[in-house]
């Protein structure tokens, strides 16, 4: 949204805040320049959930449970809660298993990269490079015509299926049945959910999101959610350094291959524009009652199974030659989807 609508220090307040949870997340147990990565959250979760069997990632992201409902309670408040969607929700999902699969070829989401950068990774410039062509390229099929279909009014129960669904995640999480599996580096319970809450009614209202920051740049020369970006990156900087987070030229959970960095996150931000929103944006239009964007989360979710069961995973080591080609297909998918999912004025 751009910022006509909302007062600028919205953004910058969310991108501030975001900087210094991801930097004061490692520091509290989360891994390495990954304080806040929704797509790594979705793969931990997918993990708990029993959709791939590595156990180190394996754990139910309470960042995300707090995403969703943090969006949900400020909706409710300031009474923008409504049920929407129907538009190319099969589309969404399968453009959804694509962004993650691209995402985890390069090793983390937009934000992640963002984090990255602030704690001196420069790797992640590979991917920020990526990002910004898959962004154009985005952006030019947006100019043709490029249209999933328009959102419906949807009858109230079904804006309530993600909000539920991470209730039902907060329950497994906290009762520990059988089947599910909490493994992994993290931060204590009660501080990720606090500042899951926090970053998901924050972005509610400032509607911060990293793709948008970067669309809006080159189709409106728009530099509202810009500067959230910005802000995330200064804050993030700034307290690293104080924390002594700050490494550069070194990367962890990362590798060195510049052209699978570029290509995993052109996919990534390919799919996103088509999308409409970076991961977390979705989840957190999922919280509010857009179902359009909880069939993208559940399309990630499913994704990041997909990814780790078909070894598609990057890992410091590098790039699986299964990885590369999934990437390579995406990216061909996603183009054809940008052609024939074209609107044309056919008048005259």
């Amino acid at each position: 949204m751009s910022g006509k609508f909302r007062p600028a220090w919205w953004v910058i307040t969310t991108g501030a805040v975001f900087g210094v949870l991801f930097a004061l997340l490692i520091k509290l147990g989360n891994p390495p320049n990954m304080g806040v990565c929704a797509i790594c959250f979705l793969r931990d979760t997918a993990g708990a959930l029993g959709l791939h069997t590595i156990n180190k990632l394996s754990y139910i992201r309470p960042e995300i449970i707090g995403f969703i409902l943090g969006s949900t309670i400020i909706a409710l408040i300031t009474r923008e809660f409504k049920a929407t969607g129907g538009s190319s929700p099969l589309l969404r999902f399968i453009i959804g298993i694509f962004v993650t699969i691209g995402a985890l070829v390069f090793l983390g989401c937009p934000i992640r990269m963002l984090g990255r950068i602030a704690g001196g990774d420069w790797t992640a410039l590979e991917g920020l490079l990526g990002l910004v062509s898959g962004i154009y390229v985005g952006t030019q099929f947006l100019k043709a015509g490029f249209n999933l279909g328009r959102m419906q009014v949807l009858p109230g129960s079904n804006g309530w299926v993600m909000p539920v669904i991470a209730l039902g995640l907060l329950i497994l999480f906290l009762t520990r049945p059988d089947f599910i599996v909490l493994k992994g580096t993290h931060a204590p319970l009660i501080i990720s959910l606090i500042a899951g809450l926090i970053l998901g009614g924050l972005a509610n209202r400032s509607r911060f999101c990293t793709i948008g920051g970067i669309r809006d740049l080159i189709l409106m020369a728009d530099t509202y959610l810009l500067q959230g970006i910005a802000a995330l990156l200064i804050s993030a900087f700034i307290l690293n350094l104080i924390l002594g987070q700050f490494h550069p030229g070194r990367f962890f959970i990362a590798h060195t291959d510049f052209i699978w960095n570029f290509a995993g996150m052109f996919l990534a931000g390919l799919g996103l524009v088509m999308l409409g929103g970076c991961p977390f944006r979705q989840m957190v239009m999922s919280g509010y009652g857009n179902t359009d964007a909880g069939i993208t989360v559940l399309g990630m979710l499913f994704g990041a199974g997909v990814a780790h069961n078909f070894k598609l995973v990057a890992s410091p080591a590098g790039v699986p030659n299964n990885g590369k080609a999934a990437v390579i297909i995406g990216i061909i998918i996603l183009v054809v989807l940008g052609f024939t999912n074209r609107k044309f004025d056919n008048r005259g």
